[in-house]
């Protein structure tokens, strides 16, 4: 593996922002398709990819949205350029003989453990919902990912047949640098980690 430049890694980290003011620049529907093929690479536990995507581009859409939002959050969301939100299929498992087909018994490990295969599709959901960030970052985007709304009211209007359920939502588009809030501060690895 090649080590990524400097450039790349303050594209992606040191130099990204989270969001919250956007440009009227459009994102087109051929960006969005480069974003999800680039995130898709990255791994799951047992290439199990319950990520599912709903991307919310035009204001009727949004304005379906927008009930559920916390007060706080539904300006910026209305005035994103796109936002996605980020759910987990309920019934991966049942894709698991094409995406893990060397392990043939794989989709029975699931299959009526709700507790299990909710807790593998959140978790794993939220490991792609990372790598769409990145990707997103990658791509010249800029990303706004919230929890500030309420799932059972995403999950009934967007998702009313009860296999996806809302994880998160993410803003995207081209924010506007000018209205970034400073920078917040960061534990130090002395904070938070240890070495055993």
């Amino acid at each position: 593996m090649t080590v990524i430049d400097n450039h790349a890694v303050e594209t992606l980290f040191t130099e990204a922002r989270t969001h919250n003011v956007w440009t009227d620049q459009d994102v087109s529907e051929e960006k969005l398709r480069e974003l999800y093929h680039l995130m898709h690479f990255g791994p799951t536990s047992m290439n199990c990819q319950p990520l599912r995507v709903l991307f919310l581009k035009s204001q009727a859409a949004k304005e379906r949205l927008k009930p559920a939002l916390l007060p706080g959050n539904q300006e910026k969301t209305m005035k994103a350029p796109v936002v996605a939100v980020l759910g987990y299929d309920t019934e991966f498992y049942q894709h698991l003989p094409r995406m893990f087909s060397h392990n043939k018994d794989a989709k029975s490990l699931f299959e009526g453990k709700t507790d299990f295969i909710n807790t593998t599709a959140f978790r794993n959901s939220s490991i792609q919902g990372g790598y769409f960030i990145l990707a997103a970052r990658a791509l010249g985007l800029n990303a706004g990912p919230m929890s500030g709304f309420n799932n059972a009211a995403v999950d009934e209007e967007f998702f009313p047949d009860g296999q996806v359920k809302s994880n998160f939502l993410c803003n995207l588009g081209y924010g506007d640098a000018s209205a970034l809030f400073p920078r917040q501060d960061r534990f130090k690895f002395e904070e938070v980690c240890d070495v055993l």
